[in-house]
C-alpha cells in the first residue's frame, strides 16, 4: 500500500440503475478505505449526457444509504451533483490534458465509425485505418486517438497485496481520448479525475485491467506521477447463475428492485468478506471494517 494517506473513490456511471456488482465494488472499496483510515470521494461519471438521467443519479445516493456507506467528499444529492460536481463542470481541465497530448505529437485524427472498425476488426480493436492519413484534428466528426505503444513496451503496476509487477501494453491499441462530439473519452477523463481528486488507491473489476494499462500509458505520456504510483486492486466479478458478470449491459437485476422487495444488503457484505479473503462473513459495514482491521489482509 502507498505510504501516503489512502484516497480512493466510488465512481459509478448514471446510465442505468445500479446492479449487485456495483454494490459489491462499493462495499469493498469503502471497507478498505475505512479500515486504513482513508478518504473516500464520491465521483459520478456523467460525460455521456445522452444516457445520463436524474433518476439514475438519485439511485446512486439511495443505494449508498441502503448499503450504509458514507463518503468524505462529493455531492450531497442529485441537484448538488449536477450544479457543482458533474464532469461537465471540469471540461476545461480535461482540455488541458488533451492539448498537452496534441502538442507533444502523441495523437492522430480519426474519422472511422464503429461499424467500419467492426467490419475490419471483429474483436473491436482499432485496425489502424487512419494512423498514417494525417487528417486534420479540427474537422467535424473527428475523434482523437492516442498513438499506440511500441511493441514490447511495458508499465509498472502496483497491485494491492501483490506488489509491483511489470505488465506489457500489448492489450491496448490506439484508443480514443477525444470523441467525435468534442468531449473527452473515458480513459482520459478517468485519469484526469483521479489526478484532480488526488486518488492513490483504485478498486476495479477484473474486466477493467486493460483500462488500467491504458491509463497508466497515458499517465506516462502526461507525466502524471501520482497515478503511476497508485495502488490497484482488480477484484473478481460478481457473476450470475449463468456464469456471466452482473452488469447493466447484461441486463442484471437492479439494487432498486432489491430495496423495493425489502431485501437486506447482507448478502453483498458476505460476498465482500469472501472477496477480501476474510475467514468470517460480515453482515453489515461495521462488521466488515472490524474484521478487516483485525485481519492480516490489509498489507
Amino acid at each position: 500500500m502507498t505510504s501516503a494517506p489512502l484516497r480512493t473513490r466510488l465512481a459509478p456511471t448514471p446510465s442505468g440503475l445500479l446492479h449487485p456488482g456495483n454494490g459489491l465494488s462499493f462495499i469493498m472499496t469503502w471497507a478498505v478505505a475505512r479500515a486504513k483510515n482513508g478518504h473516500v470521494v464520491l465521483r459520478i461519471d456523467d460525460l455521456d449526457k445522452a444516457r445520463t438521467r436524474k433518476p439514475f443519479v438519485e439511485d446512486i445516493f439511495r443505494t449508498l444509504e441502503w448499503l450504509g456507506l458514507d463518503y468524505d467528499e462529493g455531492p450531497t444529492g442529485a441537484d448538488h451533483f449536477f450544479s457543482h460536481w458533474s464532469q461537465h463542470t471540469r471540461l476545461d481541465y480535461y482540455q488541458h490534458f488533451l492539448q498537452q497530448l496534441r502538442q507533444q505529437g502523441q495523437l492522430f485524427a480519426c474519422t472511422c465509425s464503429r461499424k467500419q472498425i467492426q467490419a475490419l476488426s471483429p474483436d473491436g480493436s482499432y485496425p489502424g485505418t487512419c494512423l498514417t492519413r494525417e487528417l486534420g484534428f479540427d474537422a467535424p466528426q473527428t475523434a482523437w486517438r492516442i498513438l499506440p505503444p511500441e511493441p514490447g513496451q511495458s508499465v509498472e503496476v502496483n497491485k494491492w497485496r501483490e506488489g509491483q509487477q511489470t505488465a506489457t501494453l500489448q492489450e491496448i491499441d490506439a484508443f480514443v481520448v477525444r470523441q467525435k462530439n468534442g468531449f473527452p473519452a473515458y480513459q482520459l477523463a478517468s485519469l484526469a479525475d483521479d489526478e484532480h481528486f488526488r486518488i492513490n488507491f483504485i478498486v476495479r473489476g477484473a474486466d477493467l485491467w486493460a483500462s488500467t494499462l491504458s491509463q497508466l500509458y497515458l499517465a506516462g505520456l502526461l507525466g502524471v506521477a501520482r497515478f503511476q504510483h497508485s495502488v490497484f486492486w482488480h477484484h473478481e466479478l460478481l457473476k450470475g447463475t449463468d456464469g456471466e458478470k452482473l452488469s447493466k449491459s447484461k441486463g442484471a437485476g437492479s439494487l432498486q428492485a432489491w430495496r423495493e422487495a425489502g431485501a437486506s444488503p447482507a448478502v453483498l457484505f458476505r460476498k465482500a468478506s469472501v472477496a477480501l479473503g476474510l475467514a468470517e462473513r460480515a453482515e453489515n459495514p461495521e462488521e466488515l471494517v472490524e474484521m478487516l482491521v483485525k485481519s492480516t489482509r490489509l498489507s
